[in-house]
Order: structure tokens, then C-alpha cells, then sequence
């Protein structure tokens, strides 16, 4: 069963020349997994997916888990308010 959903605006501009339909997409998977940059799939002009890859992929799920970490994300906020303490990276090394 089909069940359509409905339009979601996207405000993004994809800055990516290559775009691929459906079909074209299907016919040419092999090499736009070997792609280094991310891919739009289109259904009647409009973007309805992406191949990203892999190291692409990771990064951005990296990012979310930081996001999500509350304490990442205070730690993150001190720093930028200027009030993390810095510590030399030779500090790593001592006992």
C-alpha cells in the first residue's frame, strides 16, 4: 500500500552539480557508492534522498552523538563563553 506523504519544504541548497533521478540512480549505484561526495536522488525534480559516503556518514553521525551529549554540549558552551580552563597539551603527558 502506497501511502503518500506529504510535502516537506527544504530550505537547503544542495551545492552538488550531479544530480540523479530514480532510475538513472538505480542504474549507476555501484559507482555513486564510490562517490567521495554525496549524491542527491530526485523523484520530478525534487531531492527525495542521498547516497553519502561512508567517512562523510560517520562524521555526521559523530557530530549527533556530541550534540546529544549534554555534557559535551556544556563543556562545548563553557568553552566558547570563554570560561573552560586551558591546559597545555604537555599536561596530557605527565603523571
Amino acid at each position: 500500500m502506497d501511502v503518500a506523504l506529504p510535502a516537506v519544504p527544504c530550505y537547503v541548497e544542495f551545492g552538488v552539480k550531479a544530480k540523479y533521478n530514480i532510475s538513472r540512480g538505480q542504474a549507476q549505484f555501484p559507482a555513486l557508492c564510490r562517490r567521495k561526495e554525496t549524491t542527491p536522488i530526485t523523484r520530478n525534480g525534487e531531492v527525495v534522498a542521498f547516497i553519502v559516503p561512508r567517512s562523510r556518514m560517520e562524521a555526521l553521525l559523530e557530530q549527533m552523538e556530541i550534540l546529544s551529549n549534554p555534557e559535551a554540549m556544556k563543556a562545548i558552551r563553557r568553552a566558547k563563553s570563554g570560561k573552560a580552563k586551558d591546559h597545555p597539551l604537555k599536561a596530557l603527558d605527565e603523571d
